[in-house]
């Protein structure tokens, strides 16, 4: 496969989940005042994984080409994917907490009181989120082999302690990244689970479906790439015995499980607004609305079209 097709399809594929993602804005956009707190969730993490999925076309060339663009959109995009890596998980949890509390407790959503806190949280999910990706201003551009032209984009601290703030700074990451809002996730989703079981009725039972997917596909996604990572820290801070083959293996693994990491961010919107009904009937919606539009542009069209047809007859 040539570089031009390698690099063209993850970008139309990017311009594509784009596309997607606007249109899951602005349908949200057009109930505004009526979103519960999940809905603001969803909205910002429309917001994040669009933002991340930005990135991608960045990564498609890495993964080919190595790092051509420089220390400083190193800096930038590693701040984007950073930022965005924490908020999109944070509001998965602020997600799964909002369901424990609408179906758990039987929580009004709508009280403008809580769309209030909701709106303030999520203002503190991207300034935490925001704070947590500051360490990706450390990121520089580097060659892993002495005379060679592959370069990377990665932390670079000074090499006396460089170890110590590697595995400082990743075991933070997976922390704060993953472990916590899974515990979150699973702990929320465990009780509202137990809960829908003991209750009847199929929209109890079809949203019992939806959490379950939800749940997997999050750890599908992302514990190879925790895992990776881990294994990766290790490596660089020779605590796991160094060589070219286990190297090899390793970055092969960190290529692979990142990008099936930002799938999740492209998977995000569609399952989560895919199979709401209140989505697809808006969705239903605006095509019927965009259908008329184009019958009736068609129907001016060919009523011009007659008319002037029919002057030129007259006139001749």
């Amino acid at each position: 496969m040539s570089l031009n097709s390698r690099f063209i399809i993850p970008l139309i594929t990017d311009v594509f989940i784009i596309i997607i993602r606007i249109i899951v804005i602005s349908l949200h956009d057009m109930t505004v005042h009526s979103l519960t707190p999940s809905d603001v969730y969803l909205f910002h993490l429309t917001i994040a994984d669009g933002l991340m999925a930005l990135t991608i076309p960045f990564w498609a060339v890495v993964v080919i080409r190595g790092w051509l663009f420089g220390d400083f959109m190193c800096k930038v995009i590693s701040l984007i994917f950073d930022t965005n890596f924490y908020t999109s998980i944070l509001f998965l949890a602020c997600i799964s907490i909002d369901r424990y509390l609408v179906i758990v407790h039987s929580s009004e959503s709508l009280k403008s009181r809580q769309r209030m806190c909701s709106q303030l949280l999520c203002a503190g999910v991207w300034a935490l989120g925001c704070g947590l990706a500051l360490p990706a201003l450390f990121n520089d551009v580097s060659s892993p082999r002495n005379g060679s032209d592959w370069m990377i984009c990665n932390d670079n601290f000074d090499i006396g302690n460089a170890s110590k703030w590697r595995i400082a700074i990743r075991g933070f990451r997976h922390i704060f990244g993953f472990l916590l809002p899974l515990g979150v996730m699973v702990t929320c989703y465990s009780i509202t689970i137990a809960r829908i079981l003991r209750t009847r009725g199929f929209q109890k039972h079809r949203a019992m479906k939806v959490i379950i997917i939800v749940v997997i596909v999050f750890f599908l996604c992302w514990l190879p790439y925790h895992l990776s990572m881990i294994v990766d820290m290790l490596l660089r801070a020779n605590l796991i015995p160094y060589d070219c083959a286990r190297r090899t293996s390793v970055n092969t693994a960190l290529g692979v499980t990142n990008s099936l990491a930002l799938l999740h961010s492209c998977i995000n919107p569609v399952l989560y607004a895919f199979v709401g009904e209140k989505f697809r009937s808006k969705m239903r919606m605006l095509l019927k609305r965009k259908m008329a539009q184009e019958r009736m542009s068609v129907s001016k069209y060919s009523r011009s079209t007659s008319q002037t047809s029919e002057g030129h007859a007259t006139a001749l």
